[in-house]
């Protein structure tokens, strides 16, 4: 399976639409997501690159494990990443997603949860890889996202 990994920064007049337009600019606005939790399956390869679908997939679920973060004040920034391991033979591993309002502080709970992950695990997990992103709000709320995107599913 083909993981991809992609990331997203929106603003817009509220909340909701810096969420949207952060999604948009993930390649997944037209998508219902659906959340996931952090185990990735066998023989998966995670992708730097946006989930590409078709335009009749609009509307179409779409897994994901996603981190967001948003910011409402002028000057403060919004940090969101995903880190992840693999087995280095069966490729199976673990995502966790963190939020916060550093890039230090995203990055630094992302070591620590994963570390606690594979402790509690009996694999031989590789080393810890992580994609971080922030955006800092100007003048209108701003949104950032990573996501994860796992696969896409019709209604019919």
């Amino acid at each position: 399976m083909k993981i991809h990994l992609t990331v997203g920064r929106g603003d817009g007049p509220t909340p909701l639409a810096a969420f949207d337009n952060a999604m948009y600019d993930a390649h997944v606005g037209n998508y219902n997501l659906v959340h996931l939790s952090s185990v990735i399956p066998p023989y998966s390869t995670i992708e730097p690159s946006p989930f590409v679908g078709e335009p009749k997939d609009y509307g179409d679920r779409l897994y994901v494990v996603m981190a967001h973060r948003g910011e409402t004040d002028a000057g403060k920034w919004a940090w969101a990443g995903l880190g992840w391991t693999q087995e280095p033979t069966t490729l199976r591993g673990l995502f966790v997603e963190q939020t916060g309002a550093t890039e230090a502080e995203v990055r630094r709970n992302i070591e620590l949860t994963l570390n606690s992950l594979m402790d509690r695990r009996p694999y031989n997990y590789g080393p810890i890889q992580m994609e971080v992103a922030g955006v800092e709000c100007k003048d209108q709320p701003v949104c950032v996202m990573v996501i994860a995107a796992y696969k896409s599913l019709g209604w019919h």
